[in-house]
């Protein structure tokens, strides 16, 4: 008996099929007996693979599907790779993961790494089919690639093969990931990155180096792969779950997340695939052409770019019609539903046959997304207890801080009208004083020097300046256009030569801050130190345009793009970098880069942005006009009340504070034995997670105390002017008319339950 009714799933883009199916079958049958892979021993007797089994999981069908297009040879090439990767998947499944095997299977997979040579390297003998397998596919595909494809390629299969071992240590220890946790990882171990640039090797398309790591083509990267992990869990579970007793599935995980049914589950995920479909569909349709416009691509590289995200909407539909034939995954009556490949297949024929899917759960969905009220009157979300197990400590010189900090932001001129505005001041003295942002830097960087809390202060104070500024100069004229020439002349004053004559004459507080804080930060710092700070800072920056954006649709994100981006409008990696970039030169280049240390970071970052989007629920939702807000992100995915909503936030935090402790219990220790740090370097690593517990608490504290969010001081201060009738805010996107004086009764939007 099935586990549950699979759902009805959105699929706008009908699925094909490449006419040298028969072919690729015949061949890569042929290929996987050459490697061994057909006479592969399980440990618990028979074989990993024989010819039946191969022959009905259908791979080749799976890449005619996907790759409805190339040609023979590549088909075979690309075959190939799926035989060898799902070879891999199962291999290491009998090998290691129904023992346990830790060790072992760390090994195995150091030693598939050393095939994936450089050039003029020669790869060692193999001893195992998936080795042999994985030297013939490297010696055949890399040839044909530029060297930027080569390192993307290189680095998706390290994470595929890598992060094996994290699927493993979760069945070792009886644990199913938190949601978060999950759509990070499943990305790197389920393998539709690395899939995503073979489609680049199908359709003989390469993305542009200088979009590779751009949010659109990171975005339609991201959302192929989360949608195309969610359908296979849907389709898989049954297998992976009650048969094979994995832990890695998001139907399990949010079973236990929520503790619904499965059936529940299942919808949920299903709602969440469709919620990343759309997302990829509005990258695909809008940002990436304003993308290569901005960057002036040639047609030639135009068309390239244009062939991959069409190669990406091919696997999807094929993928789905795959998953809904092959042996492997529970589909009973899919193909049924669906009715295969029967009648038209070609673009625009979708409507001739019957679909398994339909347009209606994308289309209902899209039309949430848009539909939030203006300035509903929701009130004070009490949010607390707040799950914190680490105490509060803050510097000695917080006086001291607070003192000078008001002086700083008065001397870059944050507290007066600029200049070329209507808006007014985007803070008075008191507003500044209100805030207290030296009382937040005292805690989270709680062992700084005087002048050190002074600079953590003073970037504090420009970062909410800067996050306060945007919407109140460019959001209420919707001037996108201003927005993004502010946005492109900010690197301009954090030079990675740090001579001052090289940046221009600032234009306003935020120029002028940047400035400065740029020459007393950057000067003491290594080049490459210099540069990831500057990223840091940039991409907080280019975030707020991303916020404009969606303001000015009136678009609730998705959660998972919603979550991403937060950590980046909150300024996570900027202020957590503060506090590292002392030490960075003194340990191994890349443990920063780390799972666990990766993990660990954006399991404290997702929980500070959720304990900041429950405390400023009231002023963003109903003074703002704001819909970026992960209560507000739940409400609006889950179509449910904001009580329930908060509720799930708060169990989010708790998990992510959970997974927190959990890698510092476990994960850590392992990394630094595996680095074999010396006495210095776990000083200081140690000393970084030490010093991401007080960020967390701080940032806490800091909500708890600060006037900022408090429901009588927000209804204070936006209160009309009792000689103009309106009120100082809101100033968000669409918000002019809520401005006038107005009864709460007649409010727009009314209260969203």
């Amino acid at each position: 008996m099935d586990a549950f009714t699979l759902p009805d799933f959105y699929l706008s883009h009908p699925a094909r099929i490449n006419r040298h199916v028969e072919r690729s079958r015949r061949h890569t049958m042929e290929w996987a007996r050459r490697m061994g892979m057909l006479d592969t021993p399980a440990p618990r007797g028979g074989l990993v693979w024989d010819e039946h089994d191969l022959a009905v999981m259908d791979y080749a069908l799976l890449c005619a599907y996907t790759h409805p297009d190339c040609d023979g040879s590549t088909l075979d090439l690309v075959t190939d790779w799926y035989v060898w990767v799902f070879f891999f998947d199962d291999h290491f499944l009998e090998m290691f993961k129904y023992t346990g095997d830790l060790a072992g299977g760390q090994d195995y997979v150091d030693g598939l790494e050393r095939f994936m040579t450089a050039d003029g390297e020669d790869p060692p003998e193999p001893a195992n089919a998936a080795e042999a397998g994985l030297r013939d596919l490297w010696q055949r595909t890399v040839p044909h690639m530029s060297d930027d494809w080569r390192r993307r390629f290189i680095l998706s299969t390290h994470n595929l093969m890598v992060e094996s071992m994290w699927e493993l240590d979760n069945i070792n220890r009886n644990r199913v990931a938190n949601p978060i946790e999950y759509i990070q990882m499943r990305r790197r171990v389920g393998g539709a990155p690395w899939s995503a640039n073979l489609v680049e090797v199908a359709a003989g398309a390469e993305v542009p180096p200088q979009l590779a790591g751009s949010r659109p083509i990171s975005v339609l990267v991201d959302t192929f792969a989360d949608a195309v992990h969610l359908r296979n869990d849907l389709f898989s579970y049954q297998r992976e779950v009650r048969e094979e007793g994995e832990n890695s599935n998001a139907v399990l995980v949010l079973e236990r997340f929520f503790d619904c049914s499965t059936q529940e589950a299942a919808e949920l995920v299903n709602d969440l695939l469709t919620s990343r479909m759309l997302q990829f569909e509005d990258t695909a349709l809008v940002e990436t052409p304003a993308l290569m416009a901005e960057h002036g691509l040639p047609p030639d590289q135009q068309a390239a770019v244009a062939a991959f995200a069409k190669g990406l909407q091919d696997w999807q539909a094929g993928g789905h019609e795959w998953h809904a034939r092959s042996s492997r995954y529970m589909n009973n009556g899919a193909t049924a539903r669906s009715g295969g490949l029967a009648g038209p297949t070609g673009l625009g024929t979708s409507a001739a046959r019957p679909a398994l899917s339909s347009v209606e759960p994308g289309l209902r969905r899209r039309s949430r997304q848009h539909a939030q009220p203006l300035l509903p009157q929701v009130g004070e979300l009490q949010c607390e207890p707040m799950y914190m197990p680490f105490p509060l400590v803050r510097s000695p010189h917080l006086d001291d801080a607070r003192a000078y900090a008001v002086g700083w932001a008065r001397d870059m001129g944050m507290l007066e009208r600029v200049p070329g505005t209507d808006t007014g001041a985007v803070w008075s003295e008191q507003d500044f004083i209100d805030l207290d942002l030296a009382y937040c830097a005292s805690m989270i960087h709680a062992d700084a020097a005087r002048e050190q809390l002074y600079l953590s202060s003073d970037w504090l104070a420009w970062g909410t300046y800067g996050d306060d500024a945007y919407p109140k100069w460019f959001g209420a004229t919707r001037n996108l256009e201003a927005a993004k020439v502010q946005t492109e002349r900010l690197p301009l004053f954090m030079p990675l030569e740090t001579e001052e004559d090289q940046a221009p004459e600032p234009a306003n507080p935020l120029e002028r801050g940047l400035a400065d804080l740029w020459l007393r930060t950057a000067g003491p710092m290594k080049p490459e130190a210099r540069r990831s700070f500057r990223a840091a800072v940039q991409t907080m920056v280019e975030s707020w345009l991303w916020e404009l954006h969606n303001q000015a649709l009136n678009r609730v994100p998705d959660p998972v793009d919603y979550i991403e981006m937060r950590r980046r409008t909150f300024g996570s990696d900027m202020t957590i970098g503060l506090s590292r970039l002392a030490h960075d030169e003194e340990i191994p280049e890349g443990i920063y880069g780390t799972r666990t240390l990766r993990e660990l970071e954006t399991a404290a970052q997702d929980y500070a942005c959720f304990l900041n989007d429950l405390y400023s629920y009231q002023k963003e939702i109903e003074f703002e006009g704001e819909v970026h807000n992960m209560v507000l992100v739940t409400e609006n995915f889950l179509d449910t009340g904001r009580e329930t909503a908060r509720d799930i936030v708060v169990d989010l935090a708790r998990a992510r504070m959970e997974q927190f402790e959990h890698i510092l219990a476990t994960g850590l220790p392992d990394l630094l034995d595996a680095w074999r740090l010396d006495d210095r370097a776990r000083a200081i690593i140690t000393g970084h997670a030490e010093g991401l517990k007080y960020w967390m608490s701080g940032i806490l504290e800091w909500h708890r105390a600060c006037l900022r969010y408090k429901g009588d001081y927000l209804r204070r201060k936006h209160a009309p002017d009792p000689r103009t009738g309106f009120s100082w805010g809101p100033t968000g996107l669409g918000t002019s008319a809520a401005r006038l004086g107005r009864s709460p009764s007649t409010a727009a939007g009314g209260v969203r339950s």
